[in-house]
């Protein structure tokens, strides 16, 4: 089973020389544009620059295969469902009732007789799959490229709350803990004889899914662990304490935060001025 796994990466690039909140404005501003763009042609680009940055930053090429194998029985899905359903809605979004139709069901056949396979809800299809696929990337862009101990220090600079931080900090942590006690349980099964690679895909989801219990149950042990740990070392969540590592903004930092904002700027006045991002609009695959 190709676990998801937390990863560092090893590699010295801009991104890992980036304070985490540049990193932040940077998820933020990414995250943004992706979710107000409809045209798939541009969210191809978006994605296809995010997907370049992730490599450029070091994370493993097999992360982002596995999160692509993860996904796709559902972006399939996505693609049928939209070409076959959505099509008010992209009616409304081209102002125009006529749709290239690519194949039609038989009339004869009982409830979807008659339904079309459309080109335009294929394409707005293709608009989502890209839309969550760059929402999902910029994530590991931002965290796999910052020490764990530099984000609780960048977002208390923030003025976030400790308590806050030190959550956040300790789910980063505690889910690399979680993936190791995964595998190390499909590896009993092995262990066992249960040869899961030869299963079909519905069995293996069963298998997969009996995990859960002692998972479940090895996490609230560590849980309750760790809350005695912190209880002896007398933790607290006063802010004034001080922090092995800094977090200073320098103006390369200062520039990346610019450039971010001006590009949502930009974005959202291409969008409601020129329609440079809608469905339908200027450099998209199709017109109104």
């Amino acid at each position: 089973m190709g676990l998801l796994k937390f990863q560092t990466v090893g590699r010295d690039s801009i991104f890992t020389r980036l304070d985490f909140r540049v990193k932040l404005v940077m998820m933020i501003a990414l995250t943004v544009i992706a979710f107000v763009w409809e045209s798939p042609l541009l969210q191809i680009g978006l994605c296809a620059a995010v997907v370049l940055a992730t490599l450029l930053a070091g994370v493993r090429l097999s992360y982002l295969r596995t999160v692509l194998l993860v996904m796709l029985p559902f972006y399939l899905f996505l693609l049928v469902t939209m070409g076959l359903f959505n099509v008010a809605q992209v009616r409304s979004l081209l102002g125009r009732e006529e749709l290239t139709y690519l194949y039609r069901l038989p009339a004869d056949w009982w409830l979807v007789g008659g339904v079309g396979f459309t080109l335009e809800g294929l394409l707005y299809g293709v608009n989502i799959v890209f839309k969550t696929l760059t929402m999902a990337l910029v994530i590991p862009l931002v965290i796999f490229t910052t020490d764990v101990d530099h984000i609780v220090t960048s977002l208390v600079r923030a003025h976030v709350p400790y308590s806050v931080a030190f959550v956040f900090s300790a789910t980063l942590r505690f889910f690399p803990v979680l993936l190791i006690e995964a595998q190390s349980i499909i590896e009993a099964q092995r262990l066992r004889g249960l040869a899961v690679e030869s299963m079909g895909l519905l069995r293996r989801a069963r298998v997969y899914a009996r995990i859960a219990v002692p998972l479940i149950l090895s996490s609230l042990v560590k849980s309750q662990q760790l809350e005695i740990v912190l209880q002896s070392k007398a933790f607290s969540t006063n802010p004034d304490r001080t922090y092995l590592h800094e977090s200073t903004l320098h103006t390369a930092d200062y520039l990346a935060m610019a450039f971010f904002v001006l590009l949502v700027v930009a974005a959202a006045a291409a969008y409601f001025g020129l329609g440079v991002g809608r469905f339908g609009g200027p450099l998209d695959f199709i017109h109104r």
